[in-house]
């Protein structure tokens, strides 16, 4: 497949022909940053390790050129960054067993300018290719400007897509800002408590940004169990973690939905939740 950034690239861990590993994906993760991917869609990886019928796809859009850095890498320039976040990617891929990570390569002012239709362009033909039955990206109350910007983006390419070949689900996942404030009627949990081995190996492959001075495998896995153990006051815990998820899917089923009022709605229901709780005891 042929992308807009000259610096693109689609990396397939076991070998096969890169359109015929997009043509076996069924779950297609989308995120703004190597690393993301294992934060946000572990249920997606746990779905597909060990199975030959259903593949796991990844997409950064970013080239990953503006992270922190420090101790070993406080020396590394953008370029040299981008060098070490892809490979990094590359090998979380492998032990993962992704179906294909693909590599955008945008810098993130082109993605969060709205005027920009490349990454739109390339999402709509990765996805049509790819052709997945479940999604996952970034929620619409994440805290990092770009990880919303890619949300718009990966909704916008659904939207240009025809019914029939649009996927049946799409999922907003945590990374930069959790969902515990989401009504519980409105989460969508996903158990990942199998193969905690797996998500450490993941999470621990991006030496750069843990000796850089975010120690994201950590923050990641005890938000997990964060989750199991306080999604629920009054009961056991149902698994020993979990990740939670803003279901999107409404937003690629009917265009005519606006994406704002969708998220403030939300946020709405939240704040009348937690009026109502105080004046009952008040």
């Amino acid at each position: 497949m042929q992308f807009k950034q000259e610096k693109s690239a689609i990396f397939v861990p076991d070998h096969q022909p890169a359109e015929q590993a997009l043509r076996r994906t069924t779950h297609l993760a989308i995120a703004a940053h190597q690393d993301d991917l294992e934060i946000m869609s572990y249920h997606g990886i746990l779905q597909c390790y060990g199975h030959d019928d259903r593949w796991y796809t990844a997409v950064v859009v970013t080239d990953g050129s503006g992270s922190p850095r420090s101790g070993l890498y406080a020396a590394y320039t953008d370029q040299a960054m981008q060098v070490v976040r892809r490979l990094e990617q590359d090998k979380a891929a492998t032990i993962g067993e992704y179906g294909a990570i693909v590599h955008l390569a945008y810098p993130s002012s082109d993605v969060k300018d709205p005027a920009n239709p490349d990454v739109v362009n390339d999402l709509v033909n990765l996805i049509t290719q790819a052709h997945p039955e479940i999604v996952y990206t970034h929620n619409l109350a994440d805290k990092h400007e770009t990880h919303i910007a890619v949300s718009l983006r990966v909704i916008a390419a659904i939207r240009q897509l025809p019914a029939v070949d649009r996927p049946a689900r799409l999922y907003g996942c945590e990374v930069w800002r959790d969902l515990d404030w989401l009504s519980d009627d409105e989460k969508v949990r996903f158990d990942v408590s199998d193969h905690p081995n797996l998500a450490a190996a993941l999470l621990g492959v991006f030496d750069s940004q843990i000796a850089g001075g975010k120690r994201y495998d950590l923050a990641a896995v005890g938000r997990r169990l964060a989750n199991a153990t306080f999604s629920q006051s009054h009961g056991v815990d149902e698994s020993p973690a979990v990740s939670f998820a803003m279901d999107l899917t409404p937003l690629i089923q009917d265009d005519t939905l606006e994406i704002t009022g969708y998220i403030t709605d939300s946020i709405r229901r939240f704040q009348e939740q937690v009026t109502a709780a105080i004046r009952r005891f008040q």
